[in-house]
This record gives structure tokens, C-alpha cells and sequence, in this order.
């Protein structure tokens, strides 16, 4: 029987679920697939980068599709791993080929498990904190405070730009963020069952099912992305910190050494084999980089892990994971704006502390906050709009510590401590691993996303508690939060635009596929008798264990269009020494050729 509130938040739940996935649906298709992406379908299908595992089709003057996609065996998708994603994410890979069997090969078929992960982000993120946050325990009906927070922080995750970006990118990103997420609940699951003082509840699995779940939840976290485990050293942490039951520590040992021993039967026999082999060996030409060819590679700026160079990286991915400091990162690059945004934002801060609690404060306290934080806009010489946003920082910073001082109990409280080692310790440890590379490269949002779902509830935090402050308090802070909201609203259309390079990978919007409209073309204008050509381009090496092939010429083109092709199609196809950049139909016997595609380059064969 629902209540009226339990009716009330099963209708706003619903919304922001239906929200979100329109939020990720939106133009899931419109660009083409870039260059991961590519490796992506390739190596669901058990194709190897460049052929490796195709040596009879490419090696003979003349192939077809019907030869191309002959039947792949489980060492192919193990071989195409490894020379496609150094051996990592086998289980998403699984997943995908899974997905496409019954639903297809297009863009939106490829992108739809990530798309669908980020939804069910959302919805774990409302019982994650529902159930973990309320006041009376597990049993505490449904006017419980914590049914706000858990709304709240769904609500954040549901416009949060990172996982509308990662749900139009068809790679492991939103399934991991997903697992790891539902790891740390069954985990908190397992911690609540272990209390002696633990009430009972009927909808909570026992104990057994509880460790058997959390391992197969590490097992494939892991081989989903092997970063992953930076959750469960944090799970680990919790444990050694407030874990006093012996019976627990044996039952969790033994689960994480039998997931481990499960995990190394990829690295034994599978394509983790050659992942620290591969990792090593681009540890060196990374470093080699930023040592010889810091900004002008073809990858990006990597610079030597110095302090300070990494120090630069690590700013903006720390203040892109609060959507309340989303984008401030590139405001403190001006020392003296910063210095004073977030010096009126601590006096601010002060003052709220000070009369937090009183109800007739003097008469000038009512407008010192707005007259604070917008007395520095007369002063910025940088971005004054953006440069207010970062005064309010401190101030929110102080919410979310009131909330947690204020309003949860010493479990809760315990809860929140595991939110912050989530929260910094898989970016911490990326910037470790920077350190010990010699190189700035892996510094990137994606490979600490998992963060992202415990940083929305501390936000959710922060604007819980300013519902609580007195009016004189809040609504400026609301005002400027009202500016920043603006801000995410501009990036989400960035992203739509495929114009946003932060979470987009590039700066200019990607045509739609080339490689499908080629296909299609071709699948339309070939008849018997035509020759489709392919350009021949000589191959960059990058990796010698992962790129080198028995080709020296790239096979990228031929491969991908085939992907698109019927698959027991008989069209005579070659590779064309001639050809540099066209996709070419040459009718019949004769000299007409119909130019399909022109790449112009490398304009449109990596998506940039």
C-alpha cells in the first residue's frame, strides 16, 4: 500500500529517470564514432586492429564481406582486446557483443548500453542514499529526510554533464560507474548486516548472498575497467577503519582473494596477459614525449611529471567533479582574481558561521553576503561572472560540512568519511601513478569517473543544508548557483553541439559516420562485376607489441566499412596502392569510378 509521500517521491523518481534518459538519448546518434569508439566495435566483434586475426582475407589480391565476416573464435575477441584496449574491459566487450546481436550495428546500437547505465546511475544513486541516509535506520518510513537527499542527489546525476557525455560514448565508462556504485552499496549492505545492532529487514538478502554478490560485482568491475579497483582499495580503507567483526574481516578476505584469483584467470590465460607488458612499453613512449615532443605529438599536451605540471592537471579535474565548480578551474589560473573571490567567499563564510543561529541578527547582516560576494566584481579583471561563482565556493564547502555535522548520526557520519574516499582517492591515485610514469598524459576525467555518484550526494548535501540557513544566507548563494546552473545548461548544449573538447574529445563537431554512409552506398550502387577500392595508407607504428601486423599499410578503412557491409555479401574489394583517401566504386570493367567517400586526410578518419 503506498502512502501519499511514498506515491509523491515514486512520481518525482520517476521523472528525473525518464529526464535523464531523454537527457541521453538526445542526439546519441547524430555524430560519427571516433577513434576509441572504433576499436570499440571492432573488438566486440573479434576484429583485430589492422587484421592481425584476418591475415588470410587481407593478404590475397582480392576479399568480400562473406570473407571478412567469417566465424570469429574466443581467441579472436581475446586477440582483438589485446591489440585494441591493451587487454582491458573484456566484460563489457561481452556485454556489447551481447547487445548488438539482437539489436544491431549502428551508432545508437553501440552507444545504447552506455546510455542505459547512466540511467540506471541515477536510479541506484536514489537507493544508495535513501537507504544508507535514513534517519531510523533501514526501517524508517517514508517522510524520512533522507528520501530528499536521495531525490536531490539523483537530480544532479541526472543533469551532471560528465554522464550525459559518457552516455553518448560507447565504451566502459558508464557501466563501470555504474558496477563500482552498486559495488559500494552491497558492500555498505554487508557492513550494515555485520553490526550487532543492526535492525533486521526482510527486503535485505542474507549475509552469503550479500559476499556472493559483492564478489561477482568486484569480478566484473574490474574487468570492465581495471581502474576500478581503486573503489574497492577505498571499501578496504572503510573496513580497516571501523570493521571490528573477525568473522567479517575472514568472510571479506576470502571473497576479495577468490574474486582476485578469478581476475588473474584473464591475466593467466586471457588478454590481461600482455596489459603490464603493453602498459610499461607505453609508460616509455609517453614519457619519451613529454621529454622530446611535450605539445606537438598527435596526442595532446603531455608534459614531464613535475609537481607543479601535474599540480595543473589536477585542478580541473578536481573542480569538474563538483557540478558547483564545474568550469572555475580555468578562473585560477589569475592568482589575484582567485585570491580575492575566494577571500570574499571566506569572509561570507565567516559571517554565516557567526550568526548561523541567530534569529534577529543586526540590521547590516541582512545584505552583507550579496554586498561580499558582489563587492569583487568592480575588482575582476578575468571573467567577473565566472570569477562570483568561485566566491561562493568556500561558503558551500561550509553547507556540506554543516549538513554533515548537523544532520547525520555517527553511522551516517561514518558513511560520509567512505564519500570522501571516493570522492579523491581514484584521482589521487591517477596523479601517484602520473608521478611514477613521468608523464602528465592519464590525467583525465574519464579514468576517475567513479568518483562522480559520491560527489553528487556531498552537493546534494550542501544544498540540503541551504534550504536550512536563513533567508539573508540563502538567497544569494541561490542566486549565484542560479548562474552556475546556467553554466552546466550552456555545457549540456556544447556537448549536444559536439563542440565541447572537455568532454566531447574534440573542438569541431564530427560528421555522421562515413563508414556507415559508405556502406550504404555501396550496398545500394554495387552490382556484379564492380571493384570497391580502399585507400592505401602507410601505417604509423605505435606500439610494437599492440600495432605491429603483417600489413604495412593501414587496413582501418576497409575494416570499418566492412563492419557496416551484409555480411554474406560476395563484393570485390581491395585495398588500392593508388589510393590514398577515397572510397572508390569503380564500375565494371570500365574506367568510371564513383568516388564514395573522400577522407581528405586524417579529417575524418579519427572523428576530429
Amino acid at each position: 500500500m503506498f502512502t501519499p509521500s511514498s506515491r509523491t517521491t515514486l512520481f518525482l523518481l520517476s521523472a528525473l529517470l525518464v529526464m535523464a534518459l531523454c537527457l541521453r538519448l538526445y542526439r546519441v546518434g547524430t555524430y560519427g564514432i571516433y577513434f576509441d569508439e572504433k576499436s570499440t566495435l571492432l573488438i566486440s566483434q573479434g576484429v583485430c586492429l589492422e587484421g592481425f586475426n584476418q591475415q588470410d582475407v587481407f593478404s590475397k589480391p582480392y576479399f568480400t564481406p562473406a570473407e571478412f565476416w567469417k566465424p570469429k573464435t574466443f581467441n579472436d575477441f581475446i586477440e582483438a582486446n589485446i591489440r585494441g584496449d591493451i587487454g582491458n574491459s573484456p566484460a563489457y566487450y561481452g556485454v556489447l557483443w551481447l547487445w548488438m546481436e539482437v539489436f544491431g550495428l549502428s551508432d545508437t546500437s553501440l552507444r545504447m548500453p552506455s546510455v542505459i547505465f547512466s540511467t540506471l546511475i541515477v536510479w541506484l544513486l536514489f537507493v544508495f542514499v535513501r537507504r544508507h541516509f535514513r534517519s531510523g535506520g533501514p526501517l524508517a518510513g517514508d517522510r524520512d529526510p533522507a528520501n530528499s537527499l536521495a531525490l536531490v542527489s539523483a537530480a544532479i546525476a541526472t543533469i551532471e554533464p560528465f554522464f550525459v557525455a559518457y552516455s553518448h560514448i560507447a565504451r566502459n565508462y558508464s557501466m563501470t560507474f555504474f558496477l563500482t556504485l552498486l559495488g559500494t552499496h552491497i558492500f555498505l549492505l554487508i557492513m550494515e548486516r555485520v553490526r550487532s545492532t543492526a535492525p533486521t529487514d526482510r527486503k535485505t538478502p542474507s549475509l552469503p548472498l550479500l559476499y556472493l554478490a559483492y564478489g561477482l560485482v568486484f569480478v566484473t568491475s574490474v574487468l570492465s575497467h581495471y581502474l576500478s579497483t581503486t573503489v574497492f582499495l577505498c571499501h578496504g580503507v572503510y573496513a580497516l577503519l571501523y570493521l571490528r567483526n573477525t568473522r567479517s574481516w575472514v568472510t571479506l578476505g576470502l571473497t576479495s582473494v577468490i574474486g582476485l584469483g578469478l581476475v588473474s584467470l584473464w591475466f593467466i590465460y586471457g588478454g590481461g596477459k600482455y596489459t603490464f607488458y603493453i602498459l610499461e612499453e607505453q609508460k616509455n613512449f609517453y614519457h619519451n614525449l613529454a621529454l622530446t615532443n611535450p605539445r606537438n605529438n598527435g596526442f595532446g599536451i603531455i608534459l614531464p611529471a613535475t609537481l607543479p605540471n601535474i599540480t595543473v592537471r589536477a585542478i580541473p579535474v578536481f573542480s569538474d567533479l563538483f557540478i558547483v565548480t564545474n568550469g572555475l578551474s580555468q578562473t585560477l589560473g589569475g592568482i589575484r582574481n582567485a585570491v580575492l573571490a575566494l577571500g570574499l567567499g571566506a569572509l561570507s563564510t565567516v559571517l554565516i558561521h557567526r550568526y548561523f543561529s541567530v534569529a534577529m541578527p543586526p540590521v547590516w547582516v541582512y545584505g552583507a553576503v550579496p554586498v561580499l560576494l558582489l563587492s569583487g566584481l568592480p575588482f575582476y579583471t578575468l571573467e567577473p561572472i565566472r570569477l562570483l561563482v568561485l566566491s561562493i565556493a568556500i561558503p558551500f564547502v561550509y553547507l556540506i560540512g554543516r549538513y554533515v555535522i548537523d544532520q547525520t548520526n555517527t553511522q551516517q557520519k561514518r558513511f560520509v568519511s567512505l564519500l570522501f574516499l571516493l570522492a579523491f582517492v581514484p584521482t589521487l591515485f591517477l596523479l601517484l601513478m602520473a608521478w611514477r610514469s613521468g608523464h602528465t598524459y592519464g590525467i583525465t576525467q574519464r579514468y576517475s569517473g567513479f568518483s562522480f555518484p559520491y560527489v553528487c550526494i556531498l552537493v546534494a548535501m550542501g544544498l540540503s543544508q541551504l534550504t536550512r540557513l536563513r533567508w539573508w544566507f540563502s538567497l544569494p548563494i541561490a542566486a549565484v548557483l542560479l548562474i552556475q546552473t546556467a553554466h552546466i545548461v550552456r555545457i549540456l548544449g556544447d556537448i549536444y553541439a559536439d563542440t565541447s573538447p572537455k568532454y566531447t574529445l574534440f573542438g569541431e563537431p564530427r560528421i555522421s559516420n562515413p563508414y556507415w554512409s559508405a556502406a550504404q552506398q555501396l550496398t545500394k550502387l554495387y552490382a556484379p562485376g564492380d571493384t570497391i577500392l580502399y585507400p592505401n595508407k602507410k601505417r604509423i607504428i605505435v606500439s610494437e607489441k599492440n600495432d605491429k601486423s603483417f600489413s604495412p599499410v593501414s587496413l582501418y578503412d576497409a575494416q570499418l566499412v566492412n563492419i557496416y557491409l551484409p555480411q554474406d555479401a560476395q563484393y570485390i574489394q581491395r585495398v588500392d596502392p593508388n589510393e590514398r583517401d577515397r572510397i572508390v566504386l569503380v564500375k565494371g570493367h570500365s574506367d568510371k569510378k564513383i568516388t564514395i567517400f573522400d577522407f581528405q586526410g586524417s579529417t575524418y578518419r579519427y572523428g576530429d
